[in-house]
């Protein structure tokens, strides 16, 4: 176990973390050069389409240094803040990380996030500039930035090129010289206890059910052995162990301190807990003080709903999702129901990109065509104590008594105050940006600003509402700072803030799939862009169709769709007025009775136009 290497790699998104690892896979001889191809561990085609990693990837690989052969077990991270539960499950798992930063950009907000995370959880890092055959002379003063990050001579960090290879074998020698051999955690007791492994992923195979990533702490994994999933006390027989190298690679054991999977052959998605410990007991131990410590729970913080554009397609929306959620813990989804689109999900996220590329993987993947709500946040809301919260039993309340609202259309008429969720956010650019920058403090309601310098760079702190970031923060960033500029964030509990509901009606009835909860200062403009817009899509019925937005107890917005004109007077020719006048009242008697019985009902198509921004 002394020539066992776990390690990591952690950057910013798009600094070259797969580029890296693919050289490290030829360097190493794991996979022949000419079956190498560009981000060979990315494995979704998302990955890379987009070109960046959403899910970890671990690979384990051999190499020989002074005549003895070490193993390397690797994982590859995603770098965008939205996937962080990703990189904190891969940090247990492993000793030691090598921070990367493109030499070309230097260090950004997501490689400070990264980093910390590293550091809390007591990982050995090696610093690492990639991008060094550009031959740019910004790339000394990164090596310098990154010097002083993690406190290290700037003799230390590795200057190498993921694209060539140079600097790769001067990395490999310091993984094994640096890093530490695998970690075992203290035995409950002194003598020998069982056989114990951290699930920290998993992801499902048609043919032999869920299959576990693992991390072996102690002991050995073997085929046949009979073990225990100890989150539901689940009897689990191994099919089958092995390593990623990098496909599925079959072994007759994982061994202690190995990282390697384990197929289960359940089928039922729910009896899988991505940090619960797999325990294969002895004689006399199978008690709850042999558990690992898992993981915290993700915190979804971003809800969209998700309603299969055919209801026949319900239960193949369910399946699908029951599959997302194995490959992938920090998504969470229950039922819902909407008035136009029938019975769907409402998912839970992590962020905004994270809502996407679920959204993508549900189309591609399994080919379910899906229709989306608006993105909304969990709000807090005190009620006034007058019995008003009986109307709401299906919302579940905090401990200081708040109800927590999901969907807008939950947030009562009445109610003594609102909050909603804050994060702390870290924007790192240019001097030379930061006026353009804090010119977005008002649209994005910011407070608390204060900034501080990391060599040549300016890292901007402040507070803000999680609804502005996931309307269109990110793309104003990146225009107003041509691209320089970068973020990071964390949640920051709640805030009082001034909100208000606004809800949509057609025809005198509300659409409750179109309500929102916006800022007070904000709620008329929107209003009027959302009359504006359902004015322009709505199809014209045979009488007029009042569509108003109201918030703040009265009408803000009214648009009006007049009736469809029909000359019922046309077919006349010569004689009396009085006959086309005996036709006109009759026509205006007839649409003020069809006024009177008017339902406007939206389709499925009109819907999704109005969702769209």
């Amino acid at each position: 176990m002394s020539r066992i290497r776990n390690f990591c790699i952690i950057a910013h998104i798009d600094h070259g973390k797969s580029t890296l690892a693919d050289r490290l896979l030829e360097h190493t001889h794991t996979v022949e050069k000419r079956k190498m191809k560009e981000q060979l561990l990315d494995q979704l085609e998302l990955e890379r389409e987009r070109g960046i990693t959403i899910k970890m990837a671990p690979v384990q690989m051999h190499y020989t240094y002074k005549g003895e052969e070490y193993v390397f077990n690797l994982i590859d991270t995603p770098g965008h803040p939205d996937f962080g539960y990703e990189v904190s499950r891969a940090l247990e798992a492993v000793e030691g990380a090598i921070l990367l930063v493109d030499g070309t950009q230097g260090i950004q907000a997501q490689t400070l996030s990264n980093y910390y995370a590293a550091q809390k959880a007591g990982l050995s890092i090696i610093g690492a500039v990639n991008k060094v055959d550009l031959h740019i002379p910004s790339i000394e003063t990164s090596i310098i930035e990154v010097a002083e990050l993690i406190g290290a001579d700037p003799s230390t960090i590795h200057k190498i090129s993921g694209k060539t290879g140079e600097g790769v074998h001067g990395l490999l020698v310091d993984v094994i010289e640096r890093f530490p051999s695998p970690r075992i955690p203290l035995k409950a007791e002194s003598i020998k206890g069982p056989s114990r492994a951290l699930i920290f992923d998993s992801f499902y195979d048609d043919h032999r059910g869920i299959i576990a990533t693992v991390r072996v702490f102690d002991g050995d994994l073997r085929a046949d052995s009979q073990g225990i999933l100890m989150a539901q006390h689940t009897k689990v027989k191994i099919k089958e162990v092995g390593v990623f190298s990098p496909g599925l690679v079959k072994r007759d054991v994982i061994t202690e301190g190995n990282i390697g999977y384990i197929v289960t052959g359940l089928k039922d998605p729910h009896l899988i807990k991505i940090g619960d410990t797999f325990l294969v007991p002895n004689n006399t131990h199978t008690h709850a003080s042999f558990i690992l410590p898992g993981y915290k729970e993700p915190n979804p913080v971003v809800f969209v709903s998700f309603f299969p554009d055919n209801q026949d397609e319900y239960d193949d929306l369910k399946k699908s999702l029951e599959r997302l959620k194995l490959n992938d813990s920090s998504f969470t989804y229950e039922p819902d129901t909407n008035e136009v689109l029938g019975r769907g999900f409402k998912g839970g996220f992590l962020g905004k990109l994270h809502f996407e590329i679920i959204s993508q993987r549900l189309e591609r993947e399994f080919n379910v065509q899906t229709t989306t709500s608006f993105p909304s946040v969990a709000y807090k809301v005190k009620t006034i104590q007058r019995g008003k919260e009986k109307i709401l039993p299906h919302l579940t309340r905090d401990s200081e008594g708040y109800l927590i609202l999901h969907n807008p259309k939950d947030l009562p008429d009445e109610y003594e105050r609102i909050e909603e969720p804050m994060i702390d956010m870290s924007v790192v650019s240019p001097p030379d940006m930061l006026g353009s920058i804090l010119s977005l403090q008002e649209q994005f309601r910011w407070e608390g600003v204060h900034t501080e310098t990391l060599g040549d760079r300016v890292i901007l702190h402040t507070r803000m509402p999680l609804a502005e970031l996931i309307s269109d923060f990110d793309d104003k960033l990146k225009s107003i700072s041509q691209g320089f500029a970068s973020f990071s964030y964390e949640p920051s509990g709640y805030k009082q803030s001034e909100l208000e509901r606004l809800d949509i009606l057609v025809a005198g009835e509300e659409v409750p799939g179109l309500t929102r909860i916006l800022p007070r200062t904000t709620v008329e403009r929107e209003a009027r862009a959302m009359v504006k817009k359902l004015k322009e899509t709505l199809p014209a019925q045979q009488f007029p169709q009042a569509i108003q937005g109201k918030a703040l107890g009265r009408i803000v917005a009214r648009e009006t769709i007049p009736a469809m004109k029909k000359d019922v007077t046309g077919h006349l020719y010569g004689g009396d007025r009085t006959r086309k006048t005996k036709l006109w009242k009759k026509q205006k008697e007839g649409k003020k009775k069809l006024l009177s019985m008017a339902r406007v009902k939206i389709s499925a198509s009109d819907f999704k136009k109005l969702l769209e921004r």
